[in-house]
């Protein structure tokens, strides 16, 4: 573990913080289908309310037709606190398996089935990493008042980071709110992972005069005096999958569909937000096809899957995916396959448990801190 430099905390980097974490057994490998769930459904009623599945919208149809909730990660987190079950499993990524642990009681094992499914935009915003940054723009910027907010889709360490340094944690939901929190306690906001989110905040507030943006993988970028004179500083971070969106994209969309809507992640570029005819999170755009008009078409600026799920759930409406699969896919999402999810339920069977993501004490206790602040907001 590293001492961090402007914080009271010890953390390492996210590659090393799970060395428990196990591959999946050879003899899992090759399931066929309609094994796997008769297996997976034996094993759900063996283990009856000791369990609960959480699926998260990114997921796979054969992870969430087992699922006891789907929805956004935090949703479904608080959805795993409100049961009895000993045992909660997350199909989605490391960082939202830990805001469960963070959230849960301690007496509830959260598991992450698959160790290879780590969300890449929350790795580019390591906590020590920040914390190095956090040195510079502070002492470029002596006589301000730095608050930093981190999106939900970061590791604890992160949060916890934030909460230390008198900051909070946003959904893609209730960013500007959370905006607002921090600039009525302080001067500036620095913003991250998601560079995308940050800056269609700022457009939503009408601050986008005041932007700059932190490199640290760029040695010849902005330095911390340039830009701490800048009210919002946004880290370079952003999702590998709503990058790939492009205004061209909805264009084409347009183009073959008259009477096609388009709603869009805050996560996707500032200019194919502007494009759109919609912007908001997962929720938000499961709400809106959930209230749109029987024969209403809607392009969907998103994870494919979710898409999938949106035309299964609603044939009323004509969903479309607003680029092909190649633009929409979560590698990381994938990693929880069937297989995975098949092993550990069996292993709870066997009364072994596997995967396990605990938060280290100080750090859930601080990133818990983070996690109430954005509820004050």
């Amino acid at each position: 573990m590293v001492k961090m430099e402007t914080a009271d905390l010890e953390t390492d980097l996210s590659l090393f913080k799970y060395g428990n974490l196990e591959q999946l057994p050879p003899q899992y490998h090759n399931l066929e289908t309609d094994e796997r769930t008769v297996r997976i459904e034996t094993a759900l009623e063996e283990l009856g309310d000791d369990v609960v599945i959480l699926g998260h919208n990114y997921q796979r149809r054969e992870i969430v037709e087992h699922a006891d909730y789907i929805g956004d990660s935090y949703q479904l987190s608080v959805q795993a606190a409100e049961t009895d079950a000993s045992y909660v499993i997350f199909g989605g990524v490391t960082f939202m398996a830990e805001s469960a642990d963070i959230i849960t009681d301690d007496d509830q094992q959260v598991i992450l089935p698959s160790m290879e499914a780590s969300c890449p935009m929350a790795g580019m915003a390591e906590a020590l990493q920040v914390d190095a940054a956090w040195a510079e723009i502070t002492a470029a910027a002596p006589d301000a008042n730095i608050i930093p907010i981190t999106y939900m889709n970061s590791y604890a360490d992160l949060k916890a980071f934030c909460a230390s340094q008198g900051g909070l944690v946003c959904t893609s939901s209730n960013a500007h709110r959370a905006f607002e929190w921090a600039f009525e306690r302080g001067d500036k906001v620095l913003f991250l992972p998601d560079k995308h989110l940050g800056e269609n905040t700022a457009y939503r507030l009408g601050m986008e005069d005041s932007l700059a943006e932190w490199d640290p993988w760029d040695p010849e970028g902005k330095d911390a005096e340039e830009v701490a004179e800048a009210d919002i500083i946004l880290w370079d971070g952003y999702c590998q999958v709503h990058e790939r969106f492009r205004v061209e994209h909805i264009e084409t969309v347009r183009a073959e569909h008259d009477d096609a809507k388009v709603i869009v992640h805050p996560e996707c570029r500032r200019e194919v937000v502007e494009a759109a005819d919609e912007a908001g999170s997962t929720a938000e755009i499961c709400r809106t096809i959930e209230e749109a008009d029987p024969g209403d078409t809607w392009a969907i600026g998103t994870e494919i899957h979710l898409t999938r799920h949106l035309e299964r759930w609603h044939p009323e409406v004509n969903v479309l995916p607003l680029c092909g699969d190649a633009c929409m896919d979560c590698n990381a999402m994938r990693q929880i396959d069937p297989n995975y999810l098949t092993w550990v339920l069996e292993e709870l069977v066997e009364g072994r448990e596997h995967n396990v993501i605990q938060v280290a004490p100080e750090e859930k206790e601080l990133a818990a801190v983070a996690l109430e602040r954005m509820l004050e907001v």
